[in-house]
């Protein structure tokens, strides 16, 4: 509990049973103020279930297969009032939590990690200069579209929300493949949530991404994001992005 509020982590699981009993253990025993951690399985691995039932996390199934599936579906079973997001990749670390409860107690709705502020080379995170680069562009873009504060990454994972405004932004749910941490930013730019960017430390992951594993990926996937950041950004500036009833549905209602 940190401030009178109950505090919530959500990981969504696929293929990390190498690390996320260790990623677990690390954020409930680093910070006295983790209340709960959900465990999102998402049609992991043989072997993360064992691994997650050693450990007081509590774990939740979301069988569509997608990273915006999975931690729509953590963020709708979270019960505490701040939830943060997070991998448990053992890219991300659980000092950092702390830094983002700092910003919420000073009433901001939303925290937004960035991976582009530190050193990657000294710190041997799984981020080269092209994809540094192409981050801080793809951020400052959306920065530009929506004049709205400053932005420097698109794809971090670990952020938080407080659940109401999780309660503002979740009707407009769209995307549910790893395009849907981008999404969280230009939600959280469009519908005007009080936020701000704060820099977290990046390591280098355990395992290898699927997405920027090469050059050819990495470029591929840019341009992918940069497509729906200007798509997003159209529908926004003609009225067309709207709420989407069936993310009420009574299973999938926010607790």
């Amino acid at each position: 509990m940190f401030n009178g509020k109950l505090v919530s982590v959500v990981f969504a699981t696929y293929k990390e049973k190498g690390s996320v009993r260790e990623v677990i253990e690390d954020f409930f025993n680093a910070t006295p103020f983790v209340d709960e951690i959900v465990v999102v399985n998402n049609n992991a691995e043989p072997g993360t279930v064992e691994e997650v039932q050693k450990t007081k996390a509590r774990m939740v199934y979301e069988k569509r297969q997608g990273y915006g599936y999975a931690f729509q579906r953590g963020m709708k079973e979270a019960r505490g009032d701040y939830v943060i997001l997070c991998e448990p990749d053992g890219t991300y670390i659980s000092s950092d939590l702390e830094r983002f409860l700092v910003y919420a107690k000073s009433g901001f709705e939303a925290v937004l990690g960035t991976r582009t502020g530190q050193s990657t080379p000294l710190s041997g995170a799984d981020m080269n200069f092209i994809r540094k680069w192409a981050n801080v562009i793809e951020a400052k873009t959306i920065e530009l579209l929506f004049n709205t504060n400053a932005l420097s990454d698109v794809g971090c994972s670990y952020k938080f929300f407080t659940k109401e405004a999780i309660r503002k932004i979740a009707p407009y749910w769209r995307t549910r493949n790893s395009l849907f941490a981008t999404e969280l930013v230009l939600l959280t730019a469009s519908q005007n949530l009080r936020f701000i960017e704060i820099p977290i430390t990046f390591r280098k992951r355990i395992g290898t991404s699927t997405f920027v594993s090469t050059f050819r990926k990495m470029a591929r996937w840019g341009l992918r994001i940069y497509l729906f950041i200007f798509t997003f950004w159209l529908r926004w500036l003609f009225g067309c992005v709207k709420s989407n009833p069936e993310n009420f549905k009574e299973e999938n209602k926010i607790v």
